[in-house]
């Protein structure tokens, strides 16, 4: 039986057989004795998202009372969830993002802190994820925008939307009328300053055209 550890593109953390390229934490949220998510959702405003191989340490996952691991698609599902890449295995990626953050807020160096606090507020709003207006033309929008629409998470490529699935992303959809951008603003804005979250292939197959 799959545990309740991964993450839809909403925050919400259910229980799927789904592999992803992505893991990540909020905390410890978990009981190890059961391997059971406790109430609450979060127990630090730094959401992370981290590597699934870091200098080949191995864990068993929500064993110990440590951090609990989560599981995200990929990176677009992570960063609309209100995730960000972490600074220890991630280094990287997360000083890109930064960088694409502090160029997009007209700040010289933002602090890992103020990015959590700033995403904590568009990420939930009375415990629930928060929709924001979608800032431009679905057509527009930056890979890896995410947006709802009839209860559902679409994931933009090359101007599609691509429905968020358990089995990975379905072929390309028209959405006649969405219900909001679940990207947080600033995530979106960090991409439209060039950040490039990882997707997972099955965005966008040949045989979807």
């Amino acid at each position: 039986m799959a545990l309740q550890n991964r993450v839809t593109p909403f925050g919400e953390i259910v229980a799927i057989p789904q592999r992803g390229l992505f893991t990540g934490n909020r905390g410890i949220i978990h009981d190890p004795l059961t391997r059971v998510l406790l109430r609450r959702r979060w127990a630090s405003r730094s959401w992370l998202i981290c590597t699934c191989d870091y200098q080949g340490r191995r864990r068993e996952v929500m064993a110990t009372r440590s951090w609990t691991e989560l599981f995200f698609l990929d990176e677009a599902v992570a960063l609309a969830a209100g995730h960000r890449p972490c600074f220890l295995c991630r280094r990287a990626d997360a000083e890109r993002f930064r960088n694409a953050w502090s160029m997009a807020a007209g700040s010289e160096h933002a602090s890992a802190p103020h990015i959590d606090t700033t995403l904590h507020h568009e990420r939930v709003e009375h415990g629930q994820k928060r929709l924001h207006p979608i800032p431009m033309a679905q057509s527009d929008l930056p890979d890896g925008t995410m947006i709802a629409a009839n209860s559902a998470a679409f994931a933009i490529y090359k101007g599609n939307a691509y429905r968020w699935t358990s089995e990975g992303y379905a072929a390309r959809e028209d959405i006649a009328q969405a219900a909001g951008m679940l990207t947080p603003p600033s995530t979106y804005r960090a991409f439209a300053a060039g950040y490039r979250p990882v997707l997972h292939p099955s965005i966008g197959t040949p045989a979807d055209g």
